[in-house]
């Protein structure tokens, strides 16, 4: 039987939730403030973590697990950005262990899509109940050494092959000179590219950097999309408006309207000093000052590719 001051305590617990949601505090995000963009509806971001010590780390990953991550505390930057839906990104932590991800994407329902890590073990119905549960990508990160070791591109083509039946797409961070280096094979893959975090094309070299006009190419082809996030990881000048990153941003809009959409990286699990979020969110009017451009970029875009109704 549940007493007068269990439910009193219980009360206490949500009322305070409220207060902490409406006051606009996330974990893992500076400020309190509301965005002054207003998301319009079925808004999604196309990029972020879940993390949750119920599950974990990889035995190959050193770099510890950020708290204040879990599905609730997303909730909490859902209500402050006024995003609806979302893609859940696998992060290397995790290696190819998805558990932490496919339980999320439990939690949330349909609103919810997931972009999982891989290897050889995978098998057919293993990948076949991700799909069901809204998978629908694969990560390959090109950047820094995964469970099974440096990614080659032909672990990329295999990946390729592999869920090319499932009609899923390949997410791949890879520095601009990877991208450069790998531009055929990228053109060349039987699905979908998503280049993560506009490219990470190295600044101030920009748009004239090699790996940015390669980047382009394969989305004017039709080939590939680019995520409109993490203008903080390659910026020489920095917040709140990321001059050069954000000239970047735009060219990728001006070039591809179609196929750009955008992500917070929230928790952020590179940055030390965690960026707000709410201003991040409203560099998109900088980026695309066009509302209608805007509409594609946070909903008819992010629908097609991950298949929301």
């Amino acid at each position: 039987m549940i007493s007068r001051r269990s439910l009193l305590a219980a009360s206490a617990i949500v009322l305070a939730g409220r207060r902490t949601a409406a006051a606009g505090f996330v974990p893992n995000s500076a400020g309190t403030e509301m965005p002054k963009l207003k998301a319009p509806a079925y808004a999604c971001d196309s990029h972020h973590h879940i993390y949750d010590a119920r599950f974990p780390v990889s035995p190959h990953w050193r770099g510890g697990r950020p708290d204040g991550a879990t599905a609730a505390d997303y909730r909490l930057l859902q209500q402050r950005l006024g995003v609806t839906r979302h893609v859940i990104v696998q992060p290397s932590t995790y290696g190819v262990d998805n558990r932490c991800l496919l339980d999320a994407l439990e939690q949330f329902g349909s609103e919810a899509r997931g972009i999982v890590v891989i290897d050889e073990t995978a098998g057919d119905d293993e990948l076949k109940r991700m799909d069901g549960l809204g998978v629908r990508g694969v990560r390959v990160n090109f950047l820094t050494p995964q469970s099974w070791g440096v990614t080659t591109a032909e672990r990329l083509e295999q990946t390729a092959r592999r869920i090319a039946p499932l009609g899923w797409h390949v997410q791949v961070l890879m520095s601009g000179d990877q991208i450069a280096q790998h531009e055929a094979v990228l053109a060349g893959l039987p699905v979908t590219v998503v280049f993560d975090h506009l490219g990470r094309i190295p600044q101030p070299s920009g748009l004239g950097h090699p790996g940015a006009q390669a980047m382009l190419r394969v989305v004017e082809k039709g080939r590939g999309w680019v995520k409109l996030s993490e203008p903080y990881a390659d910026t020489k000048i920095g917040p709140p408006h990321y001059p050069d990153t954000s000239a970047l941003a735009r060219a990728c809009v001006l070039a591809a309207p179609d196929r750009v959409i955008w992500g917070s990286d929230w928790p952020h699990p590179t940055e030390k000093d965690k960026p707000d979020d709410a201003v991040l969110f409203d560099l998109l009017s900088d980026w695309a000052p066009d509302a209608a451009v805007r509409d594609k970029i946070l909903v008819a875009n992010p629908a097609k590719l991950f298949g929301f109704a």
